[in-house]
């Protein structure tokens, strides 16, 4: 906990003094506890400067610290993990940062086979934890992924095709709701909260912990791939039949990357592949097993070493961009298209050539919403998909603020490109994924009118005063969705 001197304490705003007043730990910025917690952020562009960090171990500590912000009407932001590179997500520029990282608990239930766990709390470390009983979680591929904003989000796994979203897996959330009030929601009390968590981010209080249903899994089989930019339509084809398949091996999932890397001087397709029953080479990969590759680094391995492998390179500024269309070659081919140009921009522009691009392309199939369903359904609004369709992700890390600069008008616009380009062939889809979305990007408008309005009814539930659309700006927001831009 922050101690100061008097007269440092007599210019401090009112709310950070009541706040260290409160037993709550609280970091400023003379801590160097605060400079770590900064530097703790996974991408450049969600580093911001509050007034103070607040740590709370506990819902009571959350729920003490919010009465403060809200009788002092500060404004404030959520921090999970801070993987997220969206500035003023997890964070905030001379207002409270509540960094949830204390609260990290991992309570595997042998009766119920679930765990509860804090949303301050990563991916790897549940994992590992859970390892020892020979289950996991539908949870974030990358191991450093913050469990609260991937899950609110929805939260793509690799067990999404056998299981849904990570939110379909959360059988009940504890909520610090705008009031202080700590309540539990699940399908039994609060289920209107319950259903619009299950996608809705923060719009409707702060999630402390989850408790979620669990999965059998000992060892896996996985890794990546990487085949010379030569194989990329090869890699395209076996994408669109990967996906076009995928609900009879739904125990296989891939992401194909397309990108540019560094290290070999030019765009590659990396291919990363998990059969979450351990099956080597099994049937869903034999287009794949023809790709010709010039790295290959996979084996059998488990959930948390997988999770390792995957972690994404930090200290980048970070732009991302997201797009759904419908499983089609052609957009693909577009997509890969567009991001050769925006590499070439990038080379011609970064005389070192440090930086990396990426054209993510996932399996988005129908299968995915039935999964939805059969576990209860969310807010997300895939079922309106009439057809299986391809998730993409493009995004740049580049190391100034300058170069981001430089590039984040280029990667909009190629976005833009493809999404003109998908419309023209009527195959584009409304849905825009949270987790991948830049804030120019109108996510909860694309989980349809009715989904929409029941997000409302909630939010005007929980938060009658509107706190975490006015006092928590950060994140997608449901009072900025119009009915009219859907």
């Amino acid at each position: 906990m922050a101690t100061v001197a008097p007269t440092a304490a007599a210019s401090r705003p009112l709310p950070v003094s009541l706040l260290i007043d409160s037993e709550i730990t609280v970091l400023i910025p003379t801590d160097p506890d605060y400079v770590a917690r900064e530097e703790s952020y996974w991408s450049k562009t969600a580093k911001l400067s509050p007034a103070c960090i607040v740590q709370p171990r506990s819902a009571e500590d959350v729920s003490k610290a919010l009465k403060i912000l809200v009788d002092a009407k500060e404004r404030f932001a959520v921090r999970s993990g801070g993987h997220s590179p969206r500035s003023g997500a997890n964070n905030i520029e001379g207002g409270v940062t509540i960094d949830l990282g204390l609260m990290d608990r991992n309570d595997f239930d042998e009766v119920t086979k679930t765990v509860t766990v804090g949303s301050g709390g990563r991916f790897k470390k549940v994992y590992q934890e859970l390892a020892k009983h020979n289950v996991t979680v539908v949870g974030g591929r990358e191991g450093n992924v913050g469990i609260g904003g991937f899950v609110l989000g929805g939260g793509y796994s690799w067990f999404t095709p056998r299981r849904g979203w990570a939110c379909d897996s959360v059988v009940a959330y504890q909520v610090v709701l705008a009031d202080g009030r700590i309540v539990t929601a699940n399908k039994d009390n609060h289920s209107d909260l319950f259903r619009a968590l299950k996608g809705g981010s923060n719009n409707f209080g702060i999630v402390t912990s989850f408790t979620m249903e669990t999965v059998p899994c000992s060892q896996v089989w996985g890794g990546v791939r990487v085949a010379p930019k030569e194989a990329i339509p090869q890699v395209i084809d076996m994408t669109y039949n990967f996906t076009e398949n995928l609900a009879k091996y739904p125990d296989s999932n891939i992401i194909v990357v397309i990108g540019y890397m560094p290290d070999l001087k030019g765009n590659v397709a990396s291919i990363a592949v998990l059969d979450t029953q351990g099956v080597e080479n099994g049937p869903a990969y034999e287009e794949w097993a023809k790709l010709p590759s010039i790295v290959d680094m996979v084996k059998p391995t488990t959930i948390f070493n997988m999770s390792i492998d995957m972690t994404l390179p930090p200290g980048y500024y970070d732009t991302w961009f997201t797009l759904s269309f419908k499983n089609d070659r052609r957009i693909m081919a577009k997509a890969s298209e567009v991001h050769d140009s925006i590499v070439a921009e990038l080379a011609a522009h970064v005389e070192d050539g440090d930086f990396l691009t990426q054209c993510i392309l996932q399996p988005l199939p129908t299968l995915f919403a039935e999964n939805s369903v059969a576990a209860g359904g969310n807010v997300l609004g895939l079922e309106r998909n009439a057809g299986n369709c391809v998730l993409m992700q493009m995004n740049a890390m580049t190391r100034t603020p300058e170069q981001r600069a430089f590039v984040y008008p280029k990667l909009r616009a190629g976005v833009e490109a493809v999404r003109r380009y998908a419309a023209q062939l009527d195959a584009l889809a409304d849905w825009v994924y949270m987790n991948y979305a830049d804030a120019s990007q109108d996510v909860l408008a694309s989980y349809g009118p009715d989904n929409v309005r029941k997000m409302r009814d909630v939010a005007a539930r929980y938060d009658p005063q509107q706190v975490f659309q006015k006092l928590c700006p950060g994140g997608e927001k449901i009072s900025n969705v119009s009915l009219g831009m859907i």
